[in-house]
């Protein structure tokens, strides 16, 4: 984490007496994250899976965030975890946080129901939302008797299974939101699993997630809304997306072509989803002059080790990711770049 992005952790308390963990990090305009499903603070910054996320959002805004209760760093295990809390943690969090100008809320998976709720509650204080993997309805609302037995199956394994050494049982989840992951970033979302919460608190929180339902909420949207889904999510169908956008007023739709719930950062997607973000938001980037401003913050550090004439071996050793992404950063770098060759790119 650099100087510019060093993130400060603090604390507060709900009005039901849950301790949450919220963190800013970066400067600009606010954007704030509504909770998702197993974050934690600190971990993230040195994630494989998510470490880009964090610097892309603290590199462009005063980035804000929150493990939700019964995750990460906050407590709450034994608390309320109904969907009738997510807006009022949100807002606990944005108050402590003194956002005095209006926002823009990024909700992630089931993270679009509270910035819905709050959008609706506080408009004059929302600048605009940003939905990505999103929904309205969890799977009990949605007619698919064969993904609810599913569903029912997958929750029950992991209030029994979560907690075991075997990894087998949390690699049910993991797999289901990276499947083009490679082992690295598998096994970290597996770490992460265990290291955020307990076994029974995951299956309350699958629960809550499969039976929240903000579909008559959302014509009251006013927010200029952003929705982006990947077309082959497997974990929340690119349908439910669609059914988003379609109905908040006004809202833009972008289908990205990936699997991944979690966006990769070697994947194409990932540097569509940065271009439609700071798009929609009227941020520059911070890259510098066109082509460079389309590098994202890990292609530009590739880059700059390309520079200084390391191969691809001494590049990953030098960063700490595989040889393989590298492969896959050049490719995209230098597609982005206009350029066929490392010398070209370096020139």
């Amino acid at each position: 984490m650099s100087r510019k992005n060093r993130q400060v952790v603090r604390y507060l308390h709900t009005d039901d007496d849950v301790r949450l963990a919220w963190a800013e990090a970066g400067s600009g305009p606010p954007l704030v994250k509504a909770a998702n499903w197993l974050t934690h603070l600190e971990y993230d910054w040195e994630s494989p899976v998510w470490k880009h996320w964090m610097t892309f959002f603290s590199d462009h805004f005063r980035f804000i965030r929150f493990d939700e209760r019964g995750c990460g760093m906050s407590g709450g295990e034994n608390a309320d975890l109904s969907p009738a809390r997510w807006a009022d943690d949100l807002e606990s969090v944005i108050d402590a946080a003194a956002v005095k100008e209006p926002m823009t809320l990024l909700g992630i998976s089931q993270g679009a129901a509270s910035c819905v709720m709050y959008a609706i509650r506080h408009p004059e204080r929302v600048a605009r939302l940003i939905l990505y993997g999103a929904y309205a309805r969890g799977l009990m609302h949605r007619n698919n008797p064969d993904a609810k037995i599913e569903y029912r199956a997958v929750t029950d394994l992991a209030r029994v299974g979560w907690g075991k050494d075997n990894p087998a049982f949390r690699s049910v989840f993991t797999s289901r939101f990276i499947p083009e992951g490679s082992e690295e970033q598998l096994r970290w979302f597996n770490e992460l699993c265990r290291k955020t919460t307990s076994g029974p608190t995951a299956a309350r929180l699958l629960e809550a997630r499969a039976q929240v339902d903000v579909s008559n909420l959302l014509d009251q949207v006013r927010a200029p809304t952003l929705v982006i889904h990947g077309r082959r999510d497997g974990v929340v169908p690119v349908d439910e997306g669609r059914r988003l956008a379609s109905n908040i007023a006004g809202a833009e739709f972008v289908e990205l072509e990936s699997r991944n719930h979690v966006l990769l950062e070697d994947e194409p997607a990932w540097a569509r989803f940065c271009e439609e973000v700071l798009r929609f938001a009227g941020v520059e980037s911070t890259a510098g002059d066109e082509p460079f401003a389309t590098l994202s913050p890990r292609q530009r550090e590739i880059l700059a080790l390309l520079m200084e004439g390391l191969g691809n071996a001494a590049i990953a050793d030098r960063i700490g990711i595989s040889e393989k992404t590298v492969r896959n950063q050049l490719s995209s770098l230098f597609d982005k770049l206009g350029v066929w060759t490392r010398s070209q790119a370096i020139v």
